[in-house]
Order: structure tokens, then sequence, then C-alpha cells
């Protein structure tokens, strides 16, 4: 004999335009990580002048930056979690938790972290940006780099693509020197 269930509503699935959270739509309608509406309207795009960038006051939710600073700088140097966790000497369920804001590292973790990602602690804290902002001063003084600059400006994204396409060619079949 089948058993005849009660017929439930759907539950609709949504996604936090702030943390990009997939989640059931809630009963107060506030995502679950940030706590930002789910449904915002559309506010009027008003273009405010440029301010200058000032470093962030890690306020509350710190460790949302963290998270973020870890994961990029991870990838960055191409790096998996659980490359990255034998590097610290921990389980790659850690470095998971931490990636995804489920665990706060303590401060012995952030200096391993550190070291096993090649900055220090206050380039970690920071999200690796005084690390690359030295990294785009050190290419811009590349002499080669230098006078590619003023023609970038100048190109479209077709143009841009086709450079790039150009340079990969050549450096996967090297021209044959004389």
């Amino acid at each position: 004999m089948a058993t005849i269930l009660a017929p439930v509503n759907s539950r609709e699935v949504v996604r936090c335009d702030r943390c990009l959270l997939v989640q059931f739509r809630t009963t107060n309608n506030l995502c679950r990580r940030c706590h930002t509406a789910l449904d915002q309207e559309e506010a009027e795009v008003v273009i405010a002048p440029p301010t200058p960038h000032v470093m962030p006051v890690v306020t509350g939710h710190g460790h949302l930056n963290l998270a973020t600073s870890i994961r990029s700088l991870r990838l960055r140097n191409g790096l998996s979690q659980r490359q990255l966790a034998t590097r610290m000497a921990v389980p790659r369920t850690y470095v998971s938790k931490i990636e995804n804001e489920k665990a706060t590292p303590t401060l012995s973790s952030l200096a391993r972290l550190a070291r096993a990602l090649e900055v220090t602690v206050p380039d970690l804290l920071s999200g690796g940006e005084r690390n690359r902002q030295e990294e785009i001063r050190v290419l811009a003084e590349d002499q080669f780099i230098a006078e590619l600059l003023p023609f970038i400006s100048q190109l479209n994204g077709m143009q841009m693509s086709s450079v790039l396409a150009q340079v990969r060619d050549l450096t996967v079949r090297p021209r044959r020197s004389a």
C-alpha cells in the first residue's frame, strides 16, 4: 500500500547579491550569512566623485575580509586547499572552514598561514593589497611593460584578445633563431 504525503509548498531558492550565498527564502527576507535584504529595490544610481583609498577599518565582520584574502592569496599562489593545509600542517577541512567563514584562525594559525602563503601577517590581514601594489610598481618599472602601457589604453577588447593570443602563440611555439 502506498503512503500518501501531504502536499508541500515548494520553497523558493534565492541568491544573496552581497555574499552570493544560495539559500531558501527566509521568513524575514534577510540573508542567513550577511543579514542583508534579499529583495532590494533598484536604487537610482548616483555617481559620486572618487574618494582617496583608505585602508579599511576592521569591524565586527573583519573575518569576511580575511576569508576572501586567504582564498585570493592561495589561488594567486596556485595552491589547492590541500596543498595549503599540508604547508600549514593542519587538516584540509580547517583551511576550508577558514575560507568559508566557519572558523576564525588563531594568531598562531595566522602566522602559519602567512608563512605558507609567503606573505607577512599584515599583508594577510590587508588582503595582500600592499603586496599587489608592490607587484604593480615593479611591473610598471619594467622597460618592456612601460613601452606597452601607452598603446594598451587605445585597444578595444577584440584587439586585446588578439594581442594576448599572439603572445601565447609566441610562448608555445618559439620562433627559430637564425
